[in-house]
């Protein structure tokens, strides 16, 4: 991603870049946020690889629409997580944005209407360096703590196979070695279709799936430098703690099992029990009843547990 250089040095002074960090020494950081939607509102964000890349290119409009730098991104079957950098009211903007086209892309292709209507979208503002470091890390490790992938950089649908990579070597997301062709050498109609925009005059390099190639628009090299070496990052990756950042935000849970294979034994035990076909229509009884077999049943956590059956593990953790 290209950064003006009026930008960089901004970015540098409010992330700390250039300040030598002492140990045991915390950097202030401003104008850096996390955002994250609900996965407990809706049962399903992006249904195939079409919405993913949809949603991908999505933000590739969305950085340049609103000027927010992206830092780091997650997007997961029911919600996606954003680590931005720019003013709060900017960031905002650009989410709640990214949110509703993504719900008229939903209700185009799916006949899925108003699917996020009134989606709860989080805010937690990123204030010290070290918070950074591991929001930064906690959003790649999603696709991990899920249970979807063994390694960060093998999930397709975030930043993760960006950070302290070469394209070249041993790689994993398809994206970073597959040969590229210019979006302006494209006709107009194909730049339409892969955009999902009347905003079409971009010069970026697209795959043959028409997905641009996300180092267009996340910062790596600002996000890499934020660690100083690939040593700190990867032993942030592997130090950080879902507690670091659920005292903060409260979106953390531990899932013990992948939450795909467990949405099917929930849904599976929904029919044994209450002849539903999910948990959408049960009262607050039957959900915890339903919660309490899954439990017993698979032995999962209760975090996980909490969040398939549509709970709020603070107000029922003691009921399982």
């Amino acid at each position: 991603m290209e950064i003006s250089d009026c930008l960089r040095r901004q970015i540098e002074s409010d992330l700390g870049l250039n300040v030598w960090l002492e140990r045991g020494q915390d950097i202030p950081v401003r104008n850096c946020w996390h955002f994250s939607t609900d996965g407990k509102a809706v049962e399903v964000l992006f249904f195939d690889k079409d919405d993913y890349r949809d949603a991908m290119n999505r933000l590739f409009i969305m950085a340049r629409r609103y000027g927010v730098v992206i830092l780091a991104f997650v997007l997961m079957d029911t919600h996606v997580h954003f680590i931005l950098y720019g003013t709060e009211s900017e960031c905002s903007r650009a989410v709640h944005d990214f949110v509703k086209r993504t719900s008229m892309s939903i209700s185009a292709r799916h006949g899925l209407r108003h699917q996020l209507f009134q989606l709860p979208v989080h805010r937690q503002s990123v204030d010290t360096l070290s918070y950074l470091r591991k929001a930064i890390c906690y959003v790649l490790r999603n696709p991990l703590v899920a249970g979807i992938c063994s390694n960060y950089y093998d999930y397709p649908w975030s930043s993760g196979a960006l950070m302290f990579r070469e394209a070249g070597l041993w790689t994993a997301a398809r994206w970073m070695t597959e040969s590229r062709v210019n979006l302006m050498s494209l006709t107009d109609a194909s730049r339409r279709e892969i955009l999902k925009s009347r905003d079409i005059h971009h010069d970026v390099s697209v795959d043959s799936d028409g997905l641009v190639f996300p180092g267009e628009y996340v910062a790596t090299g600002i996000a890499e430098r934020v660690f100083r070496t690939g040593k700190s990052f990867f032993f942030t990756m592997c130090s950080t703690r879902e507690s670091d950042i659920e005292t903060l935000s409260g979106s953390l849970s531990h899932l013990s099992i992948p939450i795909a294979e467990m949405r099917q034994h929930r849904n599976e035990l929904c029919r044994d029990l209450f002849n539903r076909p999910d948990a959408r229509s049960l009262c607050m009884a039957d959900r915890i009843r339903l919660a309490r077999a899954l439990r017993s049943r698979y032995g999962s956590s209760p975090r996980q547990i909490a969040r398939v059956c549509g709970l709020i593990y603070s107000e029922v953790k003691d009921l399982l």
